[in-house]
């Protein structure tokens, strides 16, 4: 009798009325919510970012106003060809579809072009070495000097006339010489004379000693 009764229940219209009931409302509330971000975020609508590059920073920013955008500064770089305050780079790129309120990302161009210091390089590493270190810096390179002291390796770094120690700053623009060694070393010994600007390194730390040759018969004679 009890399991009649269990099986009448359960086939009855009011269980099945509130199990559709509650079907009812679960897809409702799946509908509900799935518009509703949708409303909220507004899905489907966008902003075309505007090219921003070569622009001013300030006419940039009240671009973006008008189109509901943001702009923020977030680095700066260096280009001689174009004015300070202008934007180089932007992030997203131009075209990309952003929500209103977005913030776009610009990279300006500095009013003067930037210095780092010179890394330890000097009687620390190869020409190799060195050449890769500072052309990833940005650095230019000018066609090595080269001296007596052990092939490709690195002296003096030289700029506009001077020698540059480790830690000096110089600029980006500033071309460098490296001082590197010519695999020789003494008076005897061939010179490759196609190499350019082959110097001693007395000469660059101030000047050679001058020797005063001395003959040995006036020596003995001033001794009588």
């Amino acid at each position: 009798m009890k399991a009649k009764e269990f099986f009448r229940k359960c086939c009855s219209f009011y269980v099945w009325g509130n199990l559709l009931a509650m079907a009812l409302v679960i897809i409702a509330l799946g509908f509900g919510v799935k518009y509703g971000l949708e409303v909220y975020t507004h899905h489907g609508e966008g902003v075309d970012v505007p090219n921003l590059v070569k622009m001013s920073a300030s006419n940039a920013r009240l671009l973006l106003s008008e189109k509901g955008l943001e702009l923020m500064v977030a680095d700066s770089g260096y280009n001689k060809r174009l004015p300070a305050d202008c934007v180089l780079a932007q992030s997203p790129s131009p075209g990309v579809q952003v929500k209103e309120g977005h913030v776009i990302y610009v990279t300006i161009n500095s009013p003067s072009s930037p210095t780092f210091p010179i890394p330890d390089l000097v009687d620390n590493s190869s020409y190799r070495e060195a050449e890769a270190k500072l052309t990833a810096l940005g650095f230019r390179l000018l066609p090595p000097k080269r001296i007596f002291g052990e092939r490709d390796w690195v002296y003096g770094i030289l700029s506009r006339g001077r020698h540059l120690n480790t830690g000096d700053r110089a600029s980006i623009e500033w071309p460098l010489t490296l001082v590197i060694g010519n695999g020789q070393y003494g008076d005897d010994e061939d010179i490759d004379n196609s190499e350019p600007d082959v110097i001693y390194p007395e000469e660059q730390l101030g000047g050679i000693d001058e020797f005063v040759e001395i003959d040995e018969s006036n020596a003995d004679g001033n001794d009588n």
